[in-house]
């Protein structure tokens, strides 16, 4: 633990010297699956596992909002890959952009003038929050089956027009659970564990 500690702590000190990252994605959205098995030293590590494929360097996570991360960028003479702005600004709505499209004038004018800080567009960053408890308690394959029969308990509800908007919300909500279990598979799987 000493020898690994002290080679990020190597990165750590040229950050503080710097003030800047020793590296940050500006081209691969972060997602389970989106980077390769990353180590700080794969022969000392007995726990595995990095944002990205290397130590100290930051995932690029535009779900939140992209102007944060083109500001990022701009601060450190980066350049973002100009078809993650595209896929961000025109196809895929950012959870501040979902926050803003429900503020109402007031609100806005308020934020804008300093009245109103803490609002929720300065704390979503797309994240999943999740219990990895579960994971080593029962095992992917037992969470995901469990998932399976909640989406499948929910069909008779869907199918009668049971609560049927609070249905249609928890089916999709559970399918991206199951597909997230999935992935977290996959991605062990490029660490060598099943």
């Amino acid at each position: 633990t000493t020898t690994l500690w002290d080679k990020v702590m190597e990165g750590v000190k040229l950050e503080n010297r710097t003030h800047a990252p020793v590296d940050f994605d500006t081209a691969v959205a972060s997602t389970i699956t989106s980077h390769d098995a990353g180590y700080i030293n794969k022969a000392l590590e007995k726990v595995v596992g990095l944002q990205t494929e290397a130590p100290l360097k930051r995932a690029l996570i535009p779900f939140g909002g992209i102007k944060m991360i083109e500001g990022s960028c701009k601060a450190y003479n980066r350049e973002l890959d100009p078809m993650i702005k595209k896929i961000f600004t025109e196809y895929r709505k950012t959870h501040n952009q979902g926050v803003f499209d429900v503020y109402t004038p007031d609100i806005l004018r308020c934020r804008k003038s300093g009245v109103l800080t803490g609002l929720p567009d300065a704390y979503g960053r797309g994240r999943i929050i999740g219990d990895y408890r579960r994971v080593a308690l029962y095992g992917i394959d037992y969470l995901m089956k469990d998932k399976y029969a909640q989406f499948t308990s929910l069909q008779a509800d869907l199918e009668n027009g049971v609560n049927l908007e609070q249905t249609i919300r928890l089916r999709e909500e559970i399918a991206e659970q199951h597909r997230a279990l999935g992935q977290m598979k996959e991605m062990a799987a490029k660490y060598g564990y099943d």
